[in-house]
């Protein structure tokens, strides 16, 4: 086990710098002049003198390798620069906004778990009835619905025509319900057709009805043996948008005005605040790493066959 966390752990590295390697280079790609985005943001008519003076500020008048360099040895210490629109580091205005945005990532990751599990299993067990309909109804609904569209419709019939929730800010249990229901309903969707195919995928191994003719009683086949192999693919795509989610709820926390990463992010994409679109990247790479990393890990303590193959194969 510390062996297999080592050899990834290293992987990561690689990965990483691929990763500021492609930024940096879609930054010197784009026709963006980031000393022009800086005092345009400031409201500084871009004179070519201070154009000048903050190209040799940002660095920006040194060699392309050295532009590089100096920008790895800057994020090894956290440090992304300053936000051209609000003039301070980038990584403290991001630790303010990152709770919020993992708040509303794991509840919304929670709810989808509490209702989809619970479903797909009742939809495979009971395949064909009313409740296989239900979800599916509501897994084709979830699929098909864009997400700002569906917080417009919760926001108008919620908060607007019934008064029960507010529309918008973070602070109470209330703030989060429309926002975590948004993003929600899509992994609902997901989670509980992949759990039902896999239920019935196992229902209908060997092994069930080798046990069903030694007289287990149907629920210890389905906590202990069904649910154990069938839940390894929710899982890891559980893992998977757990770091969709604290990179990618832009959209929702646009509609809800949440205030969290991703909506800095939108703002700094409208006003060509570079530092803070490199930041993003780069913590949405190594986000995305470490998530697939306990997912692998997961994955391993439940079947420890994984272990047992990767050692064959090596």
């Amino acid at each position: 086990m510390i062996g297999y966390i080592g050899k990834r752990m290293i992987a990561i590295i690689p990965i990483v710098i691929i990763a500021t390697l492609v930024t940096f280079a879609l930054i010197h790609i784009s026709p963006v002049d980031p000393a022009e985005a800086y005092l345009t943001a400031a409201h500084i008519y871009p004179t070519p003198e201070l154009l000048a003076e903050k190209r040799h500020e940002f660095g920006l008048d040194q060699p392309l390798l050295t532009q590089y360099i100096n920008t790895l040895q800057r994020i090894v210490q956290l440090d992304f620069g300053t936000s051209y629109l609000t003039n301070k580091p980038v990584w403290d205005e991001v630790k303010l906004r990152l709770p919020a945005t993992a708040e509303l990532a794991l509840w919304s990751m929670l709810f989808s778990a509490v209702v989809s599990i619970p479903l797909g299993i009742l939809a495979a067990v009971y395949k064909n009835s009313w409740i296989d309909m239900v979800s599916r109804a509501i897994s084709y609904f979830g699929a098909s619905i864009p997400q700002f569209w569906l917080g417009y419709l919760l926001i108008f019939f919620f908060s607007v025509k019934l008064d029960w929730l507010p529309v918008e800010g973070r602070g109470s249990w209330e703030n989060l319900v429309l926002p975590t229901v948004t993003l929600s309903l899509v992994l609902i969707a997901v989670y509980t057709r992949l759990l039902r195919s896999s239920v019935l995928e196992q229902l209908g191994e060997t092994y069930v009805q080798y046990a069903r003719t030694r007289g287990i009683r149907e629920r210890v086949i389905m906590l202990k043996h069904v649910l154990k192999i069938a839940i390894s693919p929710l899982i890891t795509g559980m893992g998977m948008n757990m770091g969709k989610l604290l990179t990618g709820t832009i959209i929702v926390e646009q509609v809800f005005s949440w205030p969290g990463f991703g909506r800095y992010f939108v703002e700094a994409i409208f006003n060509r605040d570079i530092p803070v679109i490199q930041c993003y990247v780069f913590f949405a790479a190594c986000l995305f790493i470490v998530c697939n990393l306990l997912v692998d890990l997961v994955q391993l303590y439940m079947d420890p066959r994984i272990s047992a193959k990767g050692r064959a194969e090596h």
